[in-house]
């Protein structure tokens, strides 16, 4: 093994789960001040107001907690046209809030979910409700019973992310919607409300989302037509498409929840900013639409793009740049950080940028990966969940801890990921489980061929769908020696019969229907016997996308002859974990694991490391 002499300073575990998430800004529309939702760890989320160029940030306070999404998803913020309320979703529902702090609740939750408020030209908000309910709500918040008008039809499954194109009486309210088995980014459309009620102006199989009105009366949206989910623009609600910004890069992620922004125009219409993903790393862009021309703006991951005056809001996070809101001055492109989530001590850290790699796969596939370099002989390999999805090259702490530690900390985007073209997308449907899988067990050979690692130092790490790999990857004598798999799918029939109702279908195109012989046999539980060395996995109790009573049935399934496996439930915790001491747990247990990885590969008792 080689010396860890020269490693860099291990990264401490507070730091890690320290600091603050912050989602969902958006800008006043005179560009003055930025909306954005601030949660600590095992703190009530804050709804903040910051200058856009100088100043302090203040609590706007008002009788309930924000709802502040994850990542670059979230939807709960939307400025007043005359920038003097805040449309807000929390946790007791809609509300409006003054920047006085005054305060009303618009639209009771009662136990429902909505997201993804709107101002339309009347002064009312329009929301989705559980992704099912398009509806317009009165916002004067004077009357007991508020004035609620539907706006869709139920003639889809699943709505999301309404809209108003235009400006005055001839204004409409737009949204997305798809029905199943489509996902999301199978097929969906766009929908106008129109007098005679609301109509498709999309078609499968193509995925269309974020639908955006454009001060020049034209909506702009995300489309894969081409292969890629670039930028459309349509003129007129029934009339052709413009392909806007025709390349081989993504710019947008896949619709896993409400309030992506991507991209946004300008408040004059001429520019539309947009984001790129180039191999997981991001680049804010704008276009000039008259011209074509594209310029670059700024590097790193950016999402949550708002635009008011001469003022371009985002987050921004980059492997070296802990996640940041950050206001651009346009036209200029002059860059303001106005408030950052991670701990300032980070500071101290020289963390490392990723290397890009493809690796030959089974059947001819080119497999992507982002090395994160550590050159200690031992790599953990990272498979996101999903499996429609990717980890960009953002700000994880996680990373930066196992990196820290000696790791080569590689990220792989097996078929199913995102980011690389609907092509490379659709061609895990059918095979999940078996081709995601073997890609994983190509790039872990790699890792030993090119001298990375050995199999003795070799693990695998998953959530989610990435769990399923992980297990999966395990099975008989591979090219792996251990694994890490937090909730992990471990049952396709199960999870067709009782996931939740978003992906209810999943299942469908990425293995089979109900019944088909590809979901017990890409199932790890199905060969739970055969699975071997080490294993580690950690569930909650309260998930409910994947059952605890999956990962139980497993646990009694496997052959402790053959695989040494500690199963950890977590009470209350859902798909994911939220709460400081189960995160902090879970940095604790993964590092046990990977040291008694090293041990065994150093040939000493771990105890007595």
């Amino acid at each position: 093994m080689p010396s860890d002499s020269n490693a860099p300073r291990v990264v401490p575990t507070e730091l890690c789960l320290g600091g603050r998430d912050l989602t969902g800004p958006v800008v006043s529309p005179d560009g003055s001040t930025v909306a954005v939702v601030s949660k600590a760890p095992g703190e009530p989320a804050e709804l903040l107001l910051i200058p856009a160029f100088g100043g302090d940030e203040r609590t706007l306070t008002f009788p309930d907690e924000p709802s502040g999404g994850r990542g670059m998803f979230g939807g709960c913020l939307a400025w007043s046209r005359d920038g003097r309320r805040l449309a807000v979703i929390a946790r007791a529902g809609l509300w409006v809030v003054d920047l006085n702090g005054s305060s009303a609740l618009l639209l009771p939750a009662d136990g429902s979910s909505i997201a993804a408020p709107v101002w339309d030209t009347s002064g009312g908000v329009v929301v989705a409700v559980d992704a099912e309910r398009v509806l317009r709500v009165a916002a004067d918040g004077r009357s007991l019973q508020p004035v609620i008008e539907r706006l869709d039809d139920g003639g889809h499954d699943f709505v999301a992310d309404p809209e108003v194109w235009g400006d005055g009486p001839d204004a409409r309210i737009v949204w997305q919607a798809w029905s199943v088995p489509d996902m999301p980014w199978d097929g969906s459309s766009i929908v106008v409300a129109t007098a005679d009620g609301p109509v498709d102006i999309g078609r499968r199989p193509v995925a269309m989302q974020q639908p955006r009105s454009l001060a020049d009366g034209s909506l702009a949206c995300l489309r894969d037509d081409s292969g890629w989910l670039n930028l459309w623009r349509a003129r007129d609600p029934f009339g052709a498409w413009e392909h806007l910004v025709d390349e081989p890069l993504e710019h947008g992620g896949p619709s896993w929840g409400p309030g992506q922004r991507s991209f946004v125009g300008s408040p004059d219409g001429t520019q539309i900013a947009f984001t790129r993903n180039e191999d997981g790393f991001g680049r804010l862009c704008v276009l000039e639409i008259s011209s074509g021309e594209v310029v670059e703006l700024g590097r790193g991951v950016h999402g949550h793009l708002s635009w008011g005056g001469n003022t371009l809001v985002a987050i921004r996070s980059g492997a070296r740049t802990p996640t940041q809101v950050v206001a651009y001055s346009m036209p200029s492109g002059e860059r303001a950080v106005l408030a950052v989530g991670p701990l300032e001590e980070w500071r101290g850290h020289d963390l490392p940028e990723p290397e890009v790699h493809r690796v030959a796969g089974v059947d001819g596939v080119a497999v992507p990966l982002r090395r994160y370099r550590a050159g200690r002989g031992r790599v953990l390999i990272a498979v996101h969940g999903g499996p429609t999805d990717q980890w960009p090259v953002t700000f994880l702490p996680r990373i930066a801890r196992w990196w820290s530690e000696g790791w080569d900390v590689v990220v792989c985007d097996p078929r199913g990921s995102t980011g690389h073209g609907r092509a490379y997308t659709d061609a895990l449907r059918g095979g999940w489980g078996r081709l995601d899988t073997d890609d994983v067990l190509a790039v872990a050979e790699h890792c030993q061929s090119s001298g990375w690692s050995t199999r003795d130092t070799t693990v695998v790490m998953g959530s989610s769908s990435g769990g399923l790999v992980v297990l999966n990857a395990l099975i008989g004598a591979g090219p792996i020696v251990a694994g890490i798999a937090l909730y992990p799918v471990s049952d396709l029939v199960g999870l067709a019969e009782h996931t939740h109702r978003f992906e209810a279908h999943y299942t469908d195109g990425l293995v089979g229907p109900p019944g088909s012989d590809a979901l017990v046999a890409n199932s790890p539980i199905s060969r739970a016997a055969e699975i071997s060395g080490h294993l580690l996995v950690m569930h909650g109790t309260e998930d409910p996308v994947v059952p605890i009573e999956h990962t139980r049935r497993l646990a009694a399934a496997l052959d402790p002859a053959r695989v040494e496996a500690r199963i950890v439930e977590l009470e209350g915790e859902g798909h994911g974990f939220r709460s400081p001491e189960n995160r902090r747990l879970e940095y604790d247990l993964v590092g046990e694991f990977l040291a008694g990885v090293i041990g065994r590969a150093s040939g000493l008792d771990q105890d007595a490391q």
